[in-house]
């Protein structure tokens, strides 16, 4: 949507001063907004997030989108786990694209990982602040590993712990004794002195009645019986027997379909198109619509709508980057980082002064290409506009967010719009309403009709239309004293994005200067899974990789030594190297490498064992991968989690590449961008380890930047042969020349 001056101005006054957020802090007016406009008979909110019915039954209302995370069931687990509920009279809503639904929780979560607090005695003022800031900002988002870390945290868990407390209270009410002596169990409240009890059914209007406590006592680990156990995801069933619903599977009475062709060079304007009238005639074509960067056919279903837009003649507007490539973008890249003006990322110690008077130093310079998201289920999104009111159907990682975007292209009030929220074949950044080019085309197509219109993208569409992974280039330089020790850090990469500590380290160097230099391109970019740490983390663990072998020390010692103040990346990195067998000789053909990283409060260490086809092919046999994310709330889904996101850092790794051709993008489909596939796949071995003194981390991305350093660093000491820039499948590689082999 578009923000006005004042919509800005308390945005940008809660970021600054702080965000704190409590689930209670909107009662009673959320409440009972949500018993008002969201409560059948009976039903009662006792907070925003959780509603009892008189037949005994919680349901959890989740703020965030299912896109095969499991956060359907991780955060009514621990909602449901603080509030001693059954979980088998748990049931589980996503919640609706309205202001009462909105995420403030997510801005405190973001602002307290930056490291801002705000003291106790602020917390009722910022939280409405805050409340305000989400509802302003239609922050409904999932994005960030943010779900458990953030709403399941500080949400979830203080909302069933406070519903906990006032169904007791209500209890100890009803039975004229004091709370403290009644307990929770399985949905009961029970009284053991009297012998008395009660269900959360009986007892939630009273509830309702009282003020949620203010800070909820929250159960320590010793005490929980969900949280840390397999429970079954619930969207799974569906997802098995097909019932399961995804944007593209809406199927409105009176449906018609959208195929497009939007201009190929990003920035291009339709200028004409030609052979409408021959198209018109076409079986089930019922209008040819002009946009400002595309054209759309829409017809009764959509192979008609997409075989009639093959035979449409478009005619686009030259731009300034019609001559645009590939190698142009990275030439661009050099000259910046050669003479472009440097920005301060990190400035630690007396770099210059250490390279100065080094022994030795050593440099390489890295390189990734752009990468799209190649969502499984293609780009779509279903509008109709009607009655003054519009209904939008679609997969979404935010769906209040979304609603906002069609509400300002179809320049229409918020209120007016519903979305109907699906699940998600794959979003990784696609489907965040930054990334707003189906949304936006669907809502102009839409608004010729009085019926809902599908605008489905083809795969060719959505693989040349992305908002793209940004290509980066990035230079290292280390300096080493007479010993061999490392004593200063350089580095310079283009273009600083999300989030910003992604190109720093966690090895003690004591001078580093690291800086970044601007230099835009005409591709547009958006967030990719692990945003900026899915390159940086290639760069980083490979350079130290090379500064391990220059040093003739084992990569993981190496490692080691360098981490003497950081006890919990020591015990991830030893506990990969343990597991994967680290000291013991590889099988003949194969060898490991390994790679570290922070990222989204969680870390992670991968071994890749890798070994070569006879065609010099690169073949990764297992990856073993300890991470260390605090706690965990859900073991299977856990390890699901950093299995998918190993095997979406792989596919990128070994195939990721989206090129730049007279401007324009030259990969189209799966055969020129390749995904993993499962005879491909390796052996993955996931250790999950636990701090219990830390903050719990994010799964969803954390295990996708180590594995392209992993698989390369392997295969360094496989072949001798060390790659700077991906993918893999642009390299032949030779048997192990000996030297290579040799063990450090």
């Amino acid at each position: 949507m578009k923000m006005n001056r004042r919509r800005f101005l308390l945005g940008t006054t809660v970021i600054g001063g702080g965000l704190l957020l409590g689930y209670a802090v909107t009662r009673p007016t959320r409440q009972s907004l949500a018993n008002r406009d969201h409560a059948e008979a009976g039903q009662t909110f006792l907070t925003t997030w959780l509603r009892i019915d008189p037949d005994n039954k919680v349901t959890v209302v989740v703020p965030h989108s299912e896109m095969g995370q499991g956060v359907l069931t991780s955060l009514p687990m621990m909602a449901a786990d603080e509030m001693d509920a059954d979980w088998n009279l748990v049931r589980v809503e996503q919640a609706p694209a309205t202001d009462l639904f909105a995420n403030g929780v997510l801005i405190k979560g973001f602002a307290m990982s930056m490291g801002l607090n705000v003291p106790a005695f602020l917390d009722r003022s910022v939280d409405f602040a805050t409340l305000k800031a989400a509802e302003i900002m239609n922050m409904q988002i999932t994005g960030g590993s943010s779900s458990v870390r953030f709403t399941g945290e500080m949400g979830m868990r203080a909302a069933g712990a406070a519903a906990r407390q006032m169904l007791l209270e209500a209890a100890a009410g009803q039975w004229n004794v004091d709370a403290s002596e009644c307990d929770a169990r399985n949905s009961f409240v029970y009284h053991e002195a009297s012998g008395r009890s009660a269900s959360f059914g009986e007892l939630a209007s009273a509830a309702s009645q009282l003020e949620p406590p203010r800070n909820p006592t929250l159960k320590t680990p010793d005490r929980f019986t969900l949280m840390g156990t397999p429970v079954p995801r619930v969207d799974i069933p569906a997802k098995v027997d097909g019932t399961a619903m995804y944007g593209i599977d809406a199927r409105p009475e009176g449906l018609l379909y959208a195929a497009v062709t939007t201009a190929p060079v990003f920035g291009g304007k339709l200028a004409r198109v030609d052979n409408v009238d021959a198209v018109m005639q076409r079986r089930g074509v019922k209008r040819v619509i002009e946009l400002e960067d595309a054209v759309a056919v829409v017809a009764d279903n959509y192979w008609r709508a997409s075989e009639a837009l093959k035979q449409l003649q478009p005619v686009f507007t030259d731009t300034d980057f019609d001559e645009s490539s590939t190698r142009n973008i990275f030439a661009e890249f050099d000259a910046a980082l050669d003479n472009g003006d440097r920005h301060e990322d990190v400035h630690a110690g007396e770099a210059t002064q250490a390279f100065a008077s080094a022994a030795e130093t050593v440099t390489a310079n890295y390189r990734v290409p752009y990468l799209a998201h190649a969502a499984m289920e293609p780009m779509n999104c279903t509008v109709h506009f009607h009655d003054d009111r519009c209904d939008v159907w679609t997969g979404t990682q935010d769906n209040l967010g979304i609603r906002g975007r069609v509400a300002s292209v179809a320049d229409m009030d918020e209120n007016a719009v519903t979305v109907h929220p699906f699940y998600l074949g794959g979003g990784f950044g696609r489907r965040l309403p930054q990334s707003t080019n189906t949304i936006d085309q669907a809502t102009r197509i839409a608004s010729y009709f009085d019926v809902p219109v599908q605008t489905l993208w083809s795969r060719e569409e959505d693989t040349r239309q992305d908002y793209y992974r940004p290509a980066v280039s990035s230079r290292f330089r280390a300096a080493l004293d007479s010993n061999g020790q490392l004593t200063a850090w350089e580095n310079v990469y283009i273009g600083k994005n999300e989030p910003v500590e992604a190109a720093h380290i966690a090895y003690q160097v004591p001078n580093q200067q690291i800086d970044y230099v601007e230099c835009p391109t005409h591709v547009p970019f958006g967030a990719w899974r692990s945003v900026a740490h899915s390159q940086h983390s290639f760069f980083l663990e490979s350079f130290t990789d090379e500064l391990a072998w220059h040093a003739r020390q084992d990569p993981l010692q190496y490692r080691l030594a360098l981490l003497q103040d950081k006890p919990r990346h020591r015990r991830v990195l030893e506990q990969a190297a343990a597991s994967a067998a680290w000291t013991t000789p590889v099988p003949a053909g194969r060898a490991r490498g390994i790679a570290l990283q922070e990222s989204f409060g969680s870390i992670v260490a991968e071994v890749a064992e890798v070994s070569l086809t006879e065609a010099g092919e690169v073949r990764v046999e297992k990856v073993t991968c300890a991470i260390d994310c605090g706690r965990v709330v859900n073991p299977d889904t856990a390890a699901s989690q950093v299995e998918s996101g190993i095997i979406y850092g792989l596919t990128a790794a070994m195939y990721g590449q989206i090129s730049i051709e007279n401007g324009r993008v030259k990969e189209s489909n799966f055969h020129d961008y390749e995904m993993l596939r499962l005879a491909d796949s390796p052996e993955i071995e996931v250790i999950l380890l636990e701090s219990d003194d830390a903050p719990v981390g994010g799964l969803g991305e954390p295990a996708t930047p180590p594995i392209s350093a992993a698989v390369t660093n392997a295969l360094y000491a496989l072949t001798g042969q060390r790659v700077r820039e991906l993918p893999l499948k642009n390299y032949r590689f030779l048997p192990p020349p000996t030297e290579a082999a040799e063990t450090v």
